[in-house]
This record gives C-alpha cells, structure tokens and sequence, in this order.
C-alpha cells in the first residue's frame, strides 16, 4: 500500500511540473485581410497582389484592444507586412487581420514605401509601437531589398508615424538581417531600442533621446557551430542564424536593465547590463568584452527561439523551436537545469513557436507559425497551420520552478517527510522498514534530480 501511494506521489510531482495549460486564442488554415469589399479582395487576388499562401505570421504584440501580428514579405502576394486584430470582438476566432497603420503605408510601388517587411513589433509604455523592418522582401523568391533596415515609431493613440529612422551603412554588414527588437522605456524622453542581427552577428543600439544608433559587436552574439541542426516534425535542416533572442528586465536600482540574449543556433544564455550598452563610447569600444555574461546551458537540442521576461514575476519564457515548447526561468535563481521548466508542448498546436511576449494585462501570448514547413515543404490549407495561444502568466507557471516560491519540491519533501515519521513510528524495530527508508531516499533524490521535464 506504502509503495502504491509513493507511486501516486511520484507521478503527482512529476505531472505538476508542467501543466500545459495555454490554450488556442486564435487560429488560421490562411491569414486573410479585412477588404472595403469581397470584390475588392477577390481584385486582389487575380492580380496576384494578395496570394494566401504566402503569408505567414511571424511576430505579435498586444497593446489596449489590438493585438498586432507581422508578416514579412518572404515570398510575393503579402499586401499588408503589419496587421492587427480588435481583441474586444469574440466572434471568429480566425477573423481578417486590418492593416497598421493604413493599406497605403504598405504600398511598394511608392518611391519609399513606409512598410516593406518588418519581423518584429513592441509597443512601449509610453503610448507608442516600435516596429522593426528589414526592408529586404521575397528573401524565399526574388529578393528586393528597398534600402537600409529601419525602426519606425508610431503613435499609438492616433497612429501618427512620429519617427523614421533607418539604419546608416556602416552599421549594417554583408548578410546582415535585423529580426528582433526589445525596447527599454523605463524613461519616455529617454527611451532605447535593442535590435539583434542575426544574419551578421551584432546589436544595433537606438537612442530616442540623441536620435542615432551605434552597432555593437561580442563574439557571444554569434552561433554555436555544434548547434546548427534542427529536427521539427519530420523536416531536418540547418541554419546558422547569429544573435536572436532578446529580453530585458525592470529596470535595476541604478537606472538600467539587464539584457538576455541568445544567438538561434546556440543552447547558452547571455547576459549584459544595459549601462554598457547605452554609452556609445564604450560600447562600441573592444573594452566591454569582460562585461557580458555567461549564464549557461539549456542542455542538448534547446535551441532558443524569441524571448520574453515578465518583469512583475522576472520570469523569462523563452521558445524551444526543436521540442515544440516554451519553458520558463526565473531569473532571481541561478542558470541551472533545476531552476527552469517546460510550460507548454504540443507537436500539433506549437510547431515553431515564433514569437512570445507578456502584455500590460499580465497575460502571455505564444504565437506558432510552422515556419520550417513553410520553407521546406508546403502548408495544406485545409489544415490548421497558425495560432495564438494564451494564458495568465500565474496559470502558466503554476507548479513550475517559475513560480513566485521556488518549486513545487518542498511541498513534496515534505509529504515524503510526514510519511516516512509514521512508517518509521509504527515499524521502527522491523527490517521492512529500512527497505522502505530505502526506497523513500531513493524516490526523493528522483524527484529533485528530474526536476525539470
């Protein structure tokens, strides 16, 4: 009977490691856009301008009622690049997406189009929406690129374009693609943006304040030779994309912030202070090589995807674009296997989560894209190809080591504990229960050694 109940035990502690409770928001066989008119879409399409198989979501942002999604211009047929949807209105959960800011702003037969194909959006606490735009279109067909990457600024109130600024030569280089974007906005009149280089390894510093940006360069930035292979459902490929993943934390008592970061192809997390990073000086100077961190390994096949830390809790979620999961470490513990957990998987709901973040609402939204199927393969329309997943960010990591008290462990220890004084009180002068203080110790050292799952 003791050891029935230990089996309980053990699968209880285990299984609450990882409830998996984000659920499906919103879902797409194809993304589709809000026309004047069906016949103004079906215009569209016959001349080839709108081709739903082309598009693809990539990044996400929610700010009051709109939750913003990106959609580069990989292939020809995406007439919008950056779109929204009114989070107030519960009738589809596959509505058409309305263009930011306008249908014009998205128009490449402009001399300077506004938008041409941005990855990434965030919108700040000032009332106003960053979006990154690499400028560069049909990257899986003819590529075109219409000019140096940019950061535009709009106004979230009027969305009023309030500032343009593209990238000068010297910061972009051969291969270079800007592909994500965290903004530290602690001070409104003193606000700056962080944008990764994946493709040219480096981080393009933007200061809202003196309106330039400077290019920063640490060999943490770039990938992990022995971390290019990927395996996602059946599709087996390679890449060697350079720094990805950024998140940055509340702001510190010295004014600044803390800077995660990760290259794609890579299993380490880095880390570096945003003072550094904000004096161009040093900065750009080969001095600051002793100030960034190494944090450590996520272990083997945990490539890391987009990132995001929740600055009340100080969780990071970060995507693990291999497993088809998104786990979790709070960053008030060490770096270490035990102090991170899987929050959610899904081999059919989270193929390639794309894009993470934390709204002002203290909910976590995951968006999943199926992208390696997207460029190897071809995505069947008549399946569910994208969503949007969400949950509170308490649901989330509730009985996870991201969990305000640190793991779930001493609750178990302790129930291990009040079982092990009864069995010893009523079998203290019997040999069984040695065996059974035996297989106690041994149940507990499993618990704490599998920790993370």
């Amino acid at each position: 009977m003791l050891r029935f109940r230990l089996g309980l035990l053990l699968l209880w502690a285990v299984s609450a490691l990882a409830n998996d409770n984000l659920r499906v928001a919103y879902e797409w066989r194809e993304m589709d856009f809000k026309y004047a008119s069906p016949d103004q879409r079906w215009s569209a399409i016959e001349r080839g301008e709108f081709k739903p198989a082309n598009v693809i979501p990539f990044g996400l942002e929610v700010a009051g009622h709109r939750l913003f999604v990106t959609l580069p211009r990989w292939r020809d047929g995406v007439p919008a690049s950056l779109a929204y949807l009114d989070l107030n209105d519960t009738s589809n959960k596959g509505p058409a997406l309305k263009p930011f800011p306008s249908w014009q702003a998205h128009n490449l037969q402009e001399a300077e189009p506004e938008l041409v194909s941005p990855f990434r959006v965030r919108a700040d606490r000032c009332g106003r929406l960053w979006v990154l735009d690499s400028r560069i279109s049909g990257v899986l067909e003819q590529t075109k690129i219409y000019g140096a990457a940019q950061l535009l600024v709009y106004d979230l109130h009027n969305d009023d374009l309030l500032r343009r600024h593209v990238l000068p030569a010297g910061q972009l280089k051969q291969g270079s693609l800007l592909a994500n974007l965290a903004v530290e906005d602690s001070d409104c009149e003193n606000t700056f943006a962080y944008a990764a280089d994946l493709g040219s390894p480096g981080l393009v510093v933007y200061s809202w304040k003196d309106e330039e940006s400077w290019r920063v360069q640490h060999h943490f930035f770039h990938p992990d030779p022995m971390a290019g292979n990927f395996s996602i459902n059946g599709i087996e490929f390679q890449w060697d994309d350079g720094l990805y993943g950024l998140a940055l934390s509340k702001p510190l008592e010295t004014g600044y912030a803390t800077l995660y970061f990760h290259p794609l192809c890579s299993t380490t997390e880095f880390s570096v202070d945003t003072s550094i990073l904000r004096n161009k000086t040093l900065a750009t100077s080969p001095m600051i090589y002793r100030e960034f961190k190494v944090l450590g390994s996520r272990g083997p096949n945990t490539q890391a995807g987009a990132e995001f830390l929740d600055p009340d809790t100080g969780v990071l979620f970060y995507a693990l674009p291999n497993l088809n999961e998104v786990a979790c470490w709070r960053t008030a513990t060490d770096f270490s296997h035990s102090s991170q957990s899987r929050i959610y998987m899904n081999n059919d709901t989270l193929v390639f989560p794309s894009d993470i973040k934390v709204d002002d609402q203290k909910r976590l939204w995951v968006l999943s894209n199926q992208l390696p199927v997207f460029i190897y393969d071809e995505l069947y329309a008549g399946s569910i190809n994208f969503r949007i997943l969400t949950a509170s960010v308490k649901e989330a990591i509730e009985n996870t080591a991201c969990e305000i008290r640190t793991s779930p462990l001493p609750d178990v220890i302790n129930k291990l504990g009040d079982i092990l004084n009864t069995n010893i009180k009523l079998k203290s002068n019997s040999a069984p229960s040695f065996r059974n203080l035996s297989s106690l110790m041994i149940i507990g050292l499993c618990l704490l050694m599998s920790f993370r799952i």
